[in-house]
């Protein structure tokens, strides 16, 4: 089971995110600016916001596992046509269906796990999964940003498309037949509980830190490519695709997250890694590679204990009936950020340059962090302990 889905996390995200490295490619070839170029990455992931609920919703009414084996399968049939869209526009509508057929994974697996594994013997199988996804979207990154340069972006992303292939029949191999058997009231008790994981108010701070960290997040990796293939910097797309090892220490950070709260409690190890991210941005600024890449090593470990932090802790504040709809209502703001943010930063990047994007995302970071400290303050009230 860990196999499967570590295999379907690393089919997932590799998909997900194998445009950004090429962005300047794609820019090049059709005469974009980076706000549309961005697009690429950006409507994938405001499908799969979009798309999260309803499919969770759907999984409830016709299982867990056929919805993961359609995803896997459905992302990766998507993938292979891509290289070969005749235009953008044909491009961006092969995206958006591979955001929503991506939807499919994240919006459920947690929930066959539980139900697979019971909530004692889960731990290790969601960490398998976060593990895929964080490889995932390194390697998918990685893969399209050395392939570039001999193949085009075309051959880029079929590279990827190959690799999600082999991911996605391991996936289908091994995941076992799910134990449970659908509520036949599911839909409605979906629709009752996501109005219970909209009104607590923890649970609301939650969700925007994961929309306004991811946005800030990803708004810097979606121009990272322009900022290091350019004056002065002026990297071979391969080198600069260097830049997404960092996300090896996002792993680390992420995997971390516990004794983190342990030792400081939930609202300060939030606030910490939104701070470390701050840090990280603003190390950028500069035109020294070393600090760029500085920059983005600690941007990325920040990003990933913040997001972790956040996320159990709406899992830990959820009611015992919401928990799926705050876990789908999480994710749904973590990609709407992804979407949204990414886009409105390449479009910062276009017309305002590196600084300007840089001082936007640390403003960001700076309205979550309230958001949190209003918590911590009592101005709006935690219904459980932080620790």
């Amino acid at each position: 089971m860990k196999l499967a889905v570590a295999a379907a996390g690393i089919s997932s995200f590799a998909l997900l995110y194998a445009p950004q490295p090429v962005l300047p490619q794609l820019a090049e070839q059709y005469h974009l600016d980076p706000g549309s170029a961005s697009l690429a990455v950006s409507v994938a992931t405001g499908a799969l916001a979009i798309a999260v609920l309803p499919i969770a919703a759907l999984s409830e009414i016709v299982g867990r596992r056929p919805i993961i084996v359609a995803s896997v399968t459905l992302s990766v049939v998507l993938g292979l046509l891509m290289p070969l869209a005749p235009s953008y526009p044909l491009l961006l509508v092969l995206r958006a269906l591979q955001g929503i057929a991506i939807a499919g994974f994240p919006g459920v697996a947690s929930a066959y796990l539980v139900e697979q594994l019971g909530r004692t013997g889960v731990a290790a199988a969601v960490g398998a999964m976060i593990a895929g996804n964080t490889v995932g979207g390194m390697l998918g990154r990685l893969s399209a940003g050395f392939t570039a340069e001999a193949f085009g972006w075309h051959g880029a992303l079929a590279v990827v498309a190959g690799v999600a292939l082999v991911c996605s029949a391991v996936t289908i191999l091994a995941l076992p037949a799910s134990t449970t058997r659908p509520a036949g009231d599911g839909f409605r008790s979906v629709l009752t509980g996501i109005g219970t994981a909209l009104r607590r108010p923890v649970l609301l701070v939650q969700y925007s830190v994961a929309l306004v960290a991811m946005g800030a997040f990803v708004a810097m990796y979606n121009v990272a490519g322009f900022r290091l293939t350019s004056e002065p910097l002026n990297l071979s797309p391969a080198i600069a695709s260097l830049v997404f090892l960092a996300y090896a220490v996002g792993s680390v950070s992420s995997s971390n997250a516990g004794r983190l709260v342990a030792r400081f409690g939930r609202p300060r190890a939030v606030l910490g890694g939104l701070t470390i991210m701050a840090a990280g941005i603003l190390l950028t600024l500069p035109d020294s590679l070393p600090l760029v890449v500085a920059g983005f090593v600690v941007l990325t470990g920040g990003f990933f204990a913040a997001h972790a932090v956040a996320n159990g802790w709406a899992a830990a504040e959820a009611p015992e009936g919401a928990r799926g709809q705050a876990s789908g209502t999480y994710n749904l703001c973590y990609y709407l950020g992804s979407s949204v943010g990414g886009t409105l930063g390449s479009v910062v990047f276009a017309h305002a340059g590196w600084t300007w994007l840089v001082f936007a995302a640390v403003i960001w970071l700076a309205l979550a962090g309230f958001a949190v400290l209003s918590l911590r303050a009592g101005r709006v009230r935690a219904t459980a302990p932080s620790h």
